[in-house]
C-alpha cells in the first residue's frame, strides 16, 4: 500500500495524515510479530494471576514488550513495586537513543514540545524502525499526525492480542507461549538489517553480532550492553574517520 506523493492534496489535512499512519500498520511485517508477541504477554499475565485490565493498562502505558515481561515477572515473583519500577526504568533507557534519532525527523520550526509528547511515548523499537522507513515519504508538517496514527494502530493491535492471549491462556502450551516471544528480537534484527543504509550502520550491526558471543564468555551479566556500546563506538569512529578523509 504505497503512500501518496509528497505533494499530493491527500496530505493537506492532519486527520487524513493520521488515517494514513493508521493504515500503514497493515504494511509492516512487524505487525503480525507484535500480535504474536503480545499474545504471549497476555498468556503470561494470565498465568501470573494478573487481571486482564491490568495487562491492558500496562500495554497502553508502558508500550514495550521486554519491559512488560520484566514487570510481570518481577512483580509476579514477589518483588516490590519499587524494585519492579527500577527494573523497568533501566530497561527503558535503551529507547532513549531511538527517541533522540526520530524526533528531529518530525520537528518543524513551528513544532512545540507538547506536540511531541504522544509521539515520544509511541517510540519503541517497532515505531523507530518504521519511522525510518515511512517518514521520508510523508511531508514534514504531517509527520507528527502520521506517527500518531501509526502508534495508535500498533498499540491497538497489541491490546487485541493481549485480550486474545489472556483468554486462550488456559489452552496455550507454555513452550509455544515462550517461542512466540522470541519472534520479536528476530524480527527487529531483520528489520534493522534491512534499514541499514550507511557503512557505519552495517559495521555496527555486524560488529555487535560478532562481539556478543565473545563478551558472553566474560559472564558480566551485561553482555548485550557491552557488545552494543563497543560495536557502536567503533562504527562511529570509522564514520568520523571516513568523513575527515
Amino acid at each position: 500500500m504505497p503512500l501518496p506523493a509528497l505533494d499530493s492534496p491527500k496530505w493537506q489535512s492532519p486527520v487524513r495524515a493520521f488515517a494514513w499512519g493508521l493504515r500503514s500498520v497493515a504494511s509492516t511485517v512487524l505487525t503480525p510479530v507484535l500480535f504474536a508477541t503480545y499474545l504471549g504477554i497476555g498468556a503470561l499475565a494470565h498465568d501470573t494471576h494478573f487481571s486482564l485490565g491490568w495487562v491492558l493498562a500496562s500495554t497502553a502505558l508502558i508500550w514495550a514488550g521486554p519491559a512488560q515481561i520484566i514487570l510481570i515477572s518481577t512483580v509476579g515473583s514477589g518483588a516490590t513495586v519499587l524494585q519492579a519500577a527500577v527494573a523497568v526504568t533501566v530497561s527503558a533507557i535503551r529507547l532513549f537513543p531511538m527517541v533522540v534519532s526520530v524526533l528531529p525527523m518530525m520537528r518543524t520550526p513551528k513544532t512545540k514540545r507538547r506536540h511531541l509528547v504522544l509521539a515520544t511515548h509511541f517510540i519503541a523499537v517497532t515505531l523507530w524502525v518504521e519511522c525510518f522507513r515511512l517518514l521520508p515519504q510523508v511531508p514534514r508538517e504531517r509527520r507528527i499526525a502520521f506517527t500518531h496514527g501509526l502508534g495508535v494502530g500498533l498499540v491497538s493491535v497489541c491490546l487485541v492480542a493481549n485480550t486474545i492471549g489472556y483468554s486462550l491462556a488456559a489452552n496455550l502450551p507454555q513452550l509455544f507461549a515462550a517461542a512466540i516471544l522470541l519472534l520479536t528480537p528476530l524480527a527487529f534484527l531483520l528489520s534493522t538489517a534491512r534499514n541499514c543504509r550507511q557503512l557505519a550502520d552495517i559495521l555496527a550491526l555486524v560488529l555487535g553480532l560478532a562481539l556478543f558471543p565473545l563478551v558472553t564468555m566474560l559472564h558480566t551479566g551485561v553482555d548485550i550492553l557491552i557488545s552494543g556500546v563497543s560495536a557502536g563506538t567503533i562504527a562511529y569512529g570509522v564514520h568520523r574517520w571516513r568523513e575527515r578523509e
